[in-house]
């Protein structure tokens, strides 16, 4: 069975950011999964080729990740970590894949000259530390609970088991990457294209969930002014004075209490879609 998914069309061009990540992508397939999947560089494409028939839909359909990753035996290991609490820091030893069953996790990297970025918030869900499985033998950026989170700890042996063992696991693992590198290759466009008040509508609206799948989360937790800017790519002076311009426009709405959650109104859209 072929399944072909054009990653460019012949008449656009791909940048070199995207082929980079999609080498990388392709890499931690073929390790994970073996011949079942062949990433086929086009002169002007990319495209994906499943080489062995997909599980049947009614098994996808009933594929609960959470249940599977809870019994997968030998390698797993669950885990607690309280707000602020470091999961692993850059250089630490690549040795596993975490998978976040609750709470938010804030990916960083710091350069030789000791300056921090932010380069992900994510959220309940999401895989990180993949890069075990492309052969990292180091972690290239720390991680950090934003909130008290509940962690699935699964070492690098554990997963390409059971990556090779249940296809289902297998196909939703990879969509989750194809996912990421198209978020990636968003926020390169974003990055050049974009101003500072558009970039960071986008990251407010990404941290609320505008445009995923189920209902917006619009109370977005507790983040601070310095680590939007870190996200945005600008400073914290431009953060602060676009915030209160969103404020008075009636976009955001920050929330009163211990949390000091940001409401996100969808109408924030229009800045973002506005010329």
């Amino acid at each position: 069975m072929l399944v072909r998914q054009n990653l460019a069309e012949p008449n656009q061009q791909v940048s070199p950011f995207a082929f980079q990540m999609l080498y990388k992508i392709a890499h931690i397939i073929s390790c994970a999964f073996g011949p079942r999947f062949m990433l086929v560089f086009w002169p002007l494409g990319l495209e994906w080729r499943l080489m062995s028939p997909v599980a049947g839909s009614k098994k996808n359909r009933e594929f609960d990740p959470i249940t599977f990753l809870a019994t997968i035996g030998e390698g797993r290991k669950s885990l607690t970590a309280a707000k602020k609490q470091g999961i692993f820091t850059q250089g630490d030893a690549a040795d596993a894949v975490f998978y976040i069953q609750k709470g938010q996790v804030r990916l960083t990297v710091v350069s030789k000259i000791g300056k921090e970025a932010t380069i992900g918030i994510l959220d309940a869900g999401n895989f990180f530390g993949e890069g075990a499985l492309a052969g990292q033998s180091v972690r290239m950026g720390s991680a950090t609970a934003m909130s008290e989170c509940q962690l699935l700890r699964i070492d690098k042996k554990a997963m390409m088991v059971a990556l090779h063992r249940e296809h289902a696991f297998s196909d939703l693992f990879v969509s989750y990457l194809l996912a990421r590198n198209i978020r990636y290759e968003e926020d390169l466009v974003d990055q050049l294209f974009n101003s500072s008040e558009k970039r960071l509508a986008r990251v407010l609206l990404m941290l609320a969930h505008f445009g995923k799948e189920g209902v917006p989360e619009t109370v977005v937790p507790k983040i601070s002014q310095e680590t939007l800017a870190e996200m945005v790519g600008t400073t914290r002076s431009r953060v602060s004075f676009f915030m209160n311009r969103f404020r008075k426009l009636g976009f955001i709405h920050y929330a009163g209490g211990e949390e000091g959650g940001l409401q996100v109104h969808s109408s924030l859209l229009n800045v973002v879609l506005h010329d």
